[in-house]
């Protein structure tokens, strides 16, 4: 602002302290949160699902230009501040790594006795080509007797 226009400064800075008073018990929305703790999208539905990420409610916004509504989650300020004081982030990823490990453990020994109980049939689909139903190659014993690089 120029020099001379202190009646101006004034009604300014008025408004902006009026805006800004209530700015710290306003909710959290998802993006600042993500921004905020530094996480992903997927970390915080993911937290918000089993608990650890604590919602403050939800809110439901209708954006220009599209033609519905959509509901989000938000976020206290005090419970963000405290979770940022306490800096669990770290530890919650250490135990969705474990956990992702132990699931594909699990899958794996599933996979592996589902494997072992249908008797190997799944391993090689194509091992008896000559029962098949189809049409029949012609040459197709000569090359396999002889090999492809002869």
């Amino acid at each position: 602002m120029s020099e001379g226009s202190d009646d101006e400064f004034l009604t300014a800075s008025v408004i902006v302290s009026r805006t800004l008073e209530d700015i710290e018990s306003r909710p959290v929305i998802p993006r600042e949160i993500e921004d905020i703790l530094a996480i992903t999208t997927t970390e915080r539905h993911r937290w918000l699902k089993d608990g650890r990420l604590p919602s403050a409610g939800t809110r439901t916004v209708k954006l220009r230009g599209r033609a519905k509504k959509i509901t989000f989650h938000v976020f206290d300020p005090r419970k963000v501040e405290d979770i940022l004081d306490r800096d669990p982030v770290a530890a919650w990823r250490e135990e969705d790594a474990e956990t992702a490990a132990e699931n594909r453990r699990r899958a794996a020994r599933k996979a592996k006795l589902t494997r072992s109980q249908t008797g190997g049939e799944t391993a090689e689909p194509n091992r008896n080509r000559d029962t098949a139903e189809g049409p029949k190659l012609l040459g197709w014993e000569e090359f396999e007797r002889n090999g492809p690089l002869r």
